[in-house]
């Protein structure tokens, strides 16, 4: 009980970024009768299962890593803390990330990521990924210690590669860089500090 209470916004947002991958991997068949075989159930309309779980699994990476950056300023405005419930959405983002990038290696090809400059700014995105992913852990802070935020600093990067990913597809790109646009506004010290200022006021009795 103890772990869940201590835990408990780490276990939502777990649960958040589950459940549309158990919808993701319902239209996948894996055979391992003859070897490795991998189809897909038939999409709606003219777009083909595949093509749909790209874009879905493209929507939601960049959904995820919108909201792991918005952490910071949300916890400015309000004054709530919790640094795993961050990490747990940087897991969330990565494995959405890795996900979309399977799923266009199996659709198009690995030769096709360098075939466009949007899908060779997804892989530099994809690379950057990678070791946040691995040291998105509390053994890893201990190890890292200061060297661990500066690494975590990299996925400012990585949100601007994508949003050029997604720029560059004209996909709805204008919302999610008015969010983190905001983001980064709220950041700004000076900001910072008066919302900060004005939060611990108004909670004064």
């Amino acid at each position: 009980m103890n772990f869940v209470k201590r835990n408990y916004g780490w276990i939502i947002v777990t649960i958040l970024a589950i459940l549309p991958l158990i919808i993701v991997f319902g239209m996948i068949n894996i055979d391992l009768s003859d070897g490795l075989s991998i189809t897909f159930d038939k999409g709606p309309g003219s777009e083909s299962t595949l093509d749909m779980l790209y874009h879905v699994t493209g929507e939601f990476a960049i959904r995820w890593m919108t909201l792991v950056l918005s952490c910071t300023p949300f916890f400015i405005i309000f004054g709530v803390t919790n640094l795993y419930v961050r990490q747990a959405m940087g897991i969330s983002t990565a494995i959405w990330s890795f996900l979309h990038f399977i799923i266009f290696l199996l659709a198009e090809g690995f030769i096709e990521t360098f075939t466009q400059v949007n899908y060779v700014v997804g892989l530099i995105a994809i690379l950057i990924l990678i070791p946040l992913f691995f040291t998105s852990n509390r053994k890893s802070m201990k190890r890292l210690r200061t060297g661990w935020k500066k690494l975590q600093t990299f996925s400012y990067a990585a949100i601007f590669l994508s949003l050029l990913h997604v720029a560059i597809l004209d996909k709805a790109w204008l919302f999610y860089t008015i969010i983190v646009g905001l983001g980064f506004i709220i950041r700004i010290p000076a900001i910072k500090h008066k919302l900060i200022a004005f939060r611990t006021q108004s909670a004064k009795p």
